[in-house]
Order: structure tokens, then sequence, then C-alpha cells
């Protein structure tokens, strides 16, 4: 039985098809999931077969001769989320369906000849990326600002949430507390690698806690620097001399669109590297008290049996937990018919303390979902009562 399935419609070209589907194998491979097994990829023909207790989403490219114009509309009257998609020059008013028109289209770019961008839309709608677009930018003021600030507008134009410290923490705020948590918060770090960067504690603690929290980073090499040793693992673009306006940037425009393409595709490997390592203390935990992980199911949920045969589903969560989320998980439990009252696996690690004491609020409050630290797990399963 497949977790996700994705539809393809529309008229994209062999090579188009070709590409998405390598981009979306590799993309779901990072979570690993089979494509072709756990994710499913239909066509025009297949999609009315498509088995609705599955996560779906669908992407449809316009083009002058429309097609799959029935299958497509009866995805629309089911309320299933179907992307429209035109070309760098392509025309939304023309080449996509009347009835995709109010849906929120995505102009492929030039510079994404494998459609990262639109891969990941495809995999938020299913829920295996979390819809937030959370980028954090670690830098030395002295050495890259200009850069910094370059960088912070095109990923913010690309739709990401992007932190910086000098726009994102708001006066009176307790600075290290709101840097943590959004850091925690973050799908990808961009680390400005200048010469000065391990010269200060504070992007030294940066780049070691966003590799505790096991976030990916995006490594960017100012000229004739040589890098510490301690980031050879990270992700790498070198920066040459001409690439360089000035001493602390802008960065050449073709290099920077390019760095934020690069973002993109790590999202999925940071995502899913995080959810498992969530998922990997869980289930460590639950052996330890004697209990049991069935499988994993439809949005990623865990199965767990306890002992007197309790059988609980857990919601690993990556990021900051928020009344959204418990919702969401709450909503996929309810149309997944599970019965019994979902928990939400989440690391605390980094979250501040204020919103600790709102998210413990929320679990007094909202009872159709539970929220349980992943380091206590253990703990609260043992005593789980359903």
């Amino acid at each position: 039985m497949s977790l996700y399935e994705l539809a393809i419609l529309g008229s994209p070209s062999g090579a188009e098809l070709e590409a998405l589907t390598e981009t979306l194998r590799g993309m779901v491979d990072d979570f690993g999931l089979t494509l072709g097994a756990d994710v499913l990829i239909h066509n025009g023909t297949t999609v009315s077969g498509r088995d609705k207790r599955a996560a779906f989403s669908a992407v449809y490219f316009g083009a002058q001769a429309l097609t799959d114009l029935e299958v497509t509309r009866e995805l629309v009257r089911e309320s299933a989320p179907v992307i429209p998609t035109v070309a760098v020059d392509g025309d939304f008013a023309s080449q996509v369906p009347d009835f995709l028109q109010p849906s929120n289209g995505l102009r492929r770019r030039a510079d994404d000849p494998a459609m990262a961008e639109l891969a990941a839309a495809l995999l938020e709608c299913v829920g295996l990326l979390r819809r937030q677009r959370r980028v954090f930018v670690s830098y030395r003021r002295v050495e890259s600002r200009t850069a910094a600030l370059q960088l912070h507008d095109l990923l913010s134009a690309r739709g990401f949430d992007v932190f910086l410290d000098t726009h994102d923490i708001r006066p009176g705020d307790p600075f290290q507390d709101v840097l943590w948590h959004r850091l925690v918060d973050s799908d990808v770090m961009v680390m400005l690698d200048t010469p000065g960067y391990f010269d200060s504690r504070w992007t030294r603690q940066e780049i070691g806690r966003a590799r505790a929290k096991d976030i990916q980073v995006l490594r960017v090499i100012w000229p004739e620097h040589m890098p510490s040793k301690l980031t050879d693992m990270s992700e790498t673009v070198y920066l040459d001399p001409v690439e360089l306006a000035g001493a602390d940037g802008p960065i050449a425009e073709v290099v920077a669109e390019a760095i934020v393409l690069r973002v993109e595709q790590l999202r999925s490997r940071s995502i899913a590297s995080r959810f498992m390592s969530i998922t990997g203390k869980l289930r460590a935990d639950v052996e330890k008290i004697g209990a049991i992980v069935e499988g994993v199911g439809a949005h990623r949920a865990v199965a767990v049996r306890l002992l007197g045969d309790l059988k609980v589903w857990a919601y690993p969560i990556v990021g900051v937990p928020t009344a959204e989320v418990l919702n969401d998980i709450a909503e996929k439990a309810r149309r997944a018919g599970q019965g019994e009252v979902p928990v939400l696996i989440y690391d605390h690690v980094g979250i501040r303390d204020t919103w600790s004491a709102h998210l413990k609020w929320l679990d007094e409050q909202i009872r159709a979902v539970r929220a349980i630290k992943v380091s206590e797990a253990g703990w609260a399963l043992a005593a789980w009562e359903g």
C-alpha cells in the first residue's frame, strides 16, 4: 500500500517528465521511501484509480493544447491540491484551464531544469515536506553583512522565511533565546564562511548547534579562504574573487541565485535527516520499556504497540510545534480512522521557555492530540492509559 500518491497531468515534455520524476525520486529517497512502492506517480490515465486514503497532490503542466481536462476537473471537485505550472515564458491565462485559474500557480525557472522547486511544492502538499520554508543565515557582520542581506532578500522573494539576526529579533526580546528558537525551527543553515567565522564564539555555537540538530548546512566559502575541516561534510559553494563585488559582498547575481536553488534542493535532505533522528530516538525509548514499533503508516505516523496491547499512533514532527501543527495531526488521524488519540513527538531542545509553557497549556486544553518530548517518550508511554 502506498503512503503518498502524486499525479503529473497536462502536457509535460518527455524531458520534463523524466526530470521531475528523477528529482522526486531523490527527494523521497532522502526519507527512506521508494518511488513506485511507498510513493506512486500517476498520469492522466491512472489518476482516477488513485487510493483516496493516501495523501495526494498533483501538478498540471500548462500548454497551448489543454489535455487531461476531465480528470483534472474531477480532482478539483474533490478538493485535491493541483498546482498549475507553466514554462518561464508561458502564459497562465491561455495555457491553464479556467477551473484551475483560481489556484496559485508556479512559473518554472530557467535555472532550475531539475524542477526542484516544483517537486518540493508537490511534497509540501502531501505533508512530506512541511509548508514552512525556513532558512537561518549564519555570518559575521564585520565580514559578510552585505552578502547576508542580499541572500536574505533573495530567499524571502522565493517564499522562504529567513532568519537574519539584524532583521528578525524584536527590541526587548532575549537575543540568544530567540536566535536558538529560530535555529531549531529552520530547514537549512546558510553559513557564510569568511576568514574570521570561527573567531566568534557565537558563530561557532551556531554551526555546532545546527549540526547537533541534524540541520543541513550550505557552506559559502569566501575567495582564497581555507575552510575549517570541522565543516567538511557540509554542502559547499566556493566563491571566486570575481564573484564578490566587495569584501563583504554582494555576491554575483547568478551565483547568489544558484545558492538559493541549492537551499531548495537541501530542504528535503535536511527535514528527512531530522525526522529520522527523532524517529530513531522514539524507537530506542519505546524498546527500552518493552514496547515495539510496528511500522510507519500514512503521513509518517509511527505505530507503537505498548505493553497491555494498547496501540498508539505517534507523529514525529520537525521544528517547533504550533497549534496549527496540532490541528493538522488531529485531522490526519481522523481521516486515517485511527480511533486512538494521536501523539505528537517533538524535540524540545532549543525551544524558548515561553513557547514550551505555551505548548504545555495547549496540551492541557486540547485533548484531540497529546504532545510528548522525544526525550521523555519512554517515560510518558510507560504510563499511557489511552
